[in-house]
Formats: structure tokens, sequence, C-alpha cells
């Protein structure tokens, strides 16, 4: 063990790491940065030139004009545009008017009340990670949550307003989604 070289140990720079292009602004080499929000290639004379780029380009596309289509808000056209969660359908008087048009699921079932408040609906939605979840549309006044897909089924044990189906590595089953319940049956 002690014939180890040290200066393997001790090399700052990679070859994979290096870039090879030029700043735009400066001419100084580019190589590739890490931070806590990932990875990104930045200029070497980093006090002095702030030049940063993403890592891989995401697809961007043109703002495309949908003709014969009018914003229920305000009266001007709607467009298919790209935004940070993908495309979206969206005014194109933007910063007066904020509407986005809501995805039709027409393979959706009957809406679901809330068993929290009984004024809203419970709604799919998507987390900032990607991950698919269930909350109630009156937001701000009602803040229910759950993880599963509900079903419009009271609990026979508890009564609750709804029920999940949860898959396992038993098969899927059907179970109240309160803690103090623990109604299971499998489908």
């Amino acid at each position: 063990m002690s014939k180890i070289d040290q200066q393997l140990f001790t090399v700052h720079e990679h070859a994979l790491e290096k870039e090879f292009e030029l700043c735009p602004k400066c001419g100084c080499e580019l190589s590739l940065k890490h931070s806590k929000h990932g990875s990104f290639i930045g200029c070497n004379n980093y006090p002095t030139c702030d030049y940063t780029r993403p890592l891989v380009q995401h697809e961007f596309i043109e703002t495309q004009v949908i003709s014969g289509s009018s914003c229920p808000e305000c009266g001007h056209e709607l467009a298919v545009k790209s935004g940070r969660f993908g495309i979206f359908i969206g005014c194109t008087h933007y910063p007066e008017c904020h509407h986005i048009e809501k995805h039709d699921h027409s393979d959706e079932a009957e809406a679901i009340t809330c068993p929290h408040c009984l004024k809203g609906q419970l709604e799919s939605r998507t987390s900032r990670y990607g991950k698919t979840f269930f909350s109630c549309n009156a937001y701000p006044k009602c803040k229910y949550i759950v993880n599963y897909p509900p079903i419009n089924e009271s609990c026979p044990d508890c009564g609750f307003g709804i029920l999940v189906e949860r898959k396992g590595a038993a098969g899927n089953r059907v179970e109240c989604p309160q803690k103090m319940c623990k109604y299971k049956r499998s489908l």
C-alpha cells in the first residue's frame, strides 16, 4: 500500500470535465461546473466573467397562436406555449391575463367530492418532483391531499367519504386513507 501515487488523488481537473469551447463573453475556456442545483457549463475566468449555460439544452418551441380560439377571461386568442412544466395552452395577452386551459381527462370517471370539506372536488395534480397526488380544488380553504387514486365509495368501517386504490406486492387493494382505520380489501 505504500506504493500508491498520491498525485492521482490531488488532480483537480478531469479530462472529461473539459468542454474545449471558448467563452462568448471573454474568450477563456469553458468547463463543467457543479452546484447544488446540478451541473452546468461555466467560464473558467469566473469572478471576472459570469457566463454560464445549462448542460442540457431543452427544446423550446415558438408560441403558436390557435386561430379561431378566444380566452374566456379577456377574449384574446389562445396559443400553444412552452413552459418549465412542458407544453400548455394559455392566453396570448399574458402579463395582463393569466388564463391557462385545463387538461381534458375524458377517461376519468365522475368527480369525487372532497371528504374533508364536502364542497370541493378531488383533482389529479403533479408535484414538482413528477409525482401524482390528488387534492381538493378549493385549495386555499381546504388543504386535503391524498397520494393514491381515490375511489368514490365510503369506508364500511369508519364511514369516511372515500377509499383509495394501492398497488403492492400481493396485488392491488382498496383501503381507507384514514390512519386510525385499518380497513383493507383486495381487488
